[in-house]
């Protein structure tokens, strides 16, 4: 096939495994759709919830696009308020976490080149 298609809903809600739900939710996509080149994850957090760790990655630059709600992303020392419809790029060096507004928030996160293996670092309590 040239194509695959899947409901986002329907991939396995991986912040469960990590105990972070109900507060958030995290579906990781690219593996479901066969893609070798970009991610894709959907995420939700409930009100005024921030992600526990930031990240940054080594080659991986990710756009962020917020579907519903709004969010606070803190991007190395910077606060960047977004709301439905934006997109925010961000370079892979960059140190990053999200918090949603109070009203949550959904938003797609796209990135690229895939690195096998992930080239991601994750630093807990980075924010605080």
């Amino acid at each position: 096939m040239t194509y695959t298609r899947k409901n986002l809903k329907e991939i396995d809600d991986s912040a469960a495994s990590f105990g972070l739900s109900p507060d958030v939710e995290a579906r990781f996509a690219r593996k479901a759709l066969g893609s070798t080149k970009v991610g894709l994850s959907y995420q939700k957090l409930l009100p005024n919830v921030r992600v526990p760790f930031g990240h940054h990655h080594a080659e991986q630059e990710e756009i962020y696009v917020v579907l519903s709600g709004s969010a606070r992303v803190k991007v190395d020392e910077e606060i960047v308020e977004l709301a439905a419809l934006d997109a925010l790029r961000i370079d892979p060096q960059a140190m990053r976490a999200v918090e949603a507004g109070p009203d949550g928030v959904e938003f797609l996160a796209f990135g690229g080149p895939v690195v096998e293996g992930g080239d991601s670092e994750m630093v807990s309590g980075w924010w605080d």
